[in-house]
């Protein structure tokens, strides 16, 4: 299986603290845990040519893992495009935190995926609420994580095909934080926690979940349906 993850990169070089918390970015992070499994994983930052996402990387990629925040507009329309389209051809995503805020989520959602938030550092605890999905195998009834940043209903996206998670967050919201979705012949999951101040991505159990939600990503059958006019199997 090949993997890319993709980060913007910029928290990391503007920001003290999470430089120290991810020194050489959290899709080097990312990438290094998944690498245990097995994984073939390479990385891609937005200052790249193309972003990193060349047309061959893209055909080349079994799973894209996206982490995005400060620059969502600074991503090409065109790359957008492209990672939808591969997206749709089958290719699997997983989207990170704030990354339900890019241009490749929206655009494969079709709504606005806007919500509440604030940043006060305050407890979340992530509740299974479907033990029976492989993206939660090896994972307990809930994640505690000390210290998150809040996101909170409504999460204007369309009606998830799976509900996996829901957070809990100590001010009282809750929030659809473990969704899948099924676009054309490719598959989407979106994962909540990460923000860039907080050592998330640091945590066993949110590796955990991230392993499992690219494997239930990967599309398993590589056959690809027949489109357009098409001939009879019997005779007319």
């Amino acid at each position: 299986m090949k993997v890319v993850v993709w980060n913007e990169f910029r928290h990391e070089k503007n920001n003290e603290e999470v430089a120290k918390i991810y020194p050489e970015g959290m899709h080097e992070t990312i990438a290094a845990f998944l690498r245990d499994e097995d994984v073939e994983v390479t990385t891609a930052t937005l200052d790249e040519p193309e972003h990193g996402l060349t047309d061959e990387v893209l055909q080349e990629t079994d799973v894209l893992v996206w982490w995005g925040h400060l620059a969502h507009d600074e991503v090409s329309e065109e790359v957008a495009e492209k990672v939808k389209q591969r997206v749709l051809e089958g290719m699997g995503l997983v989207v990170l935190h704030s990354g339900h805020f890019s241009k490749v989520f929206k655009k494969l959602m079709g709504t606005g995926c806007d919500l509440k938030w604030r940043e006060a550092g305050e407890n979340e605890r992530l509740w299974v609420v479907d033990p029976t999905h492989p993206i939660t195998a090896g994972i307990g009834e809930f994640i505690e994580l000390e210290q998150e940043e809040m996101y909170g209903e409504h999460f204007d996206i369309p009606t998830p095909d799976e509900l996996v998670f829901i957070s809990w967050f100590k001010g009282g919201e809750v929030f659809r934080s473990g969704v899948t979705f099924k676009r054309g012949n490719g598959k989407i999951f979106y994962f909540r926690p990460g923000h860039e101040t907080h050592p998330t991505y640091h945590h066993k159990d949110i590796q955990t979940v991230i392993k499992n939600g690219v494997r239930w990503a990967k599309r398993e059958n590589a056959q690809t349906p027949y489109y357009g006019n098409y001939q009879p199997l019997e005779e007319l």
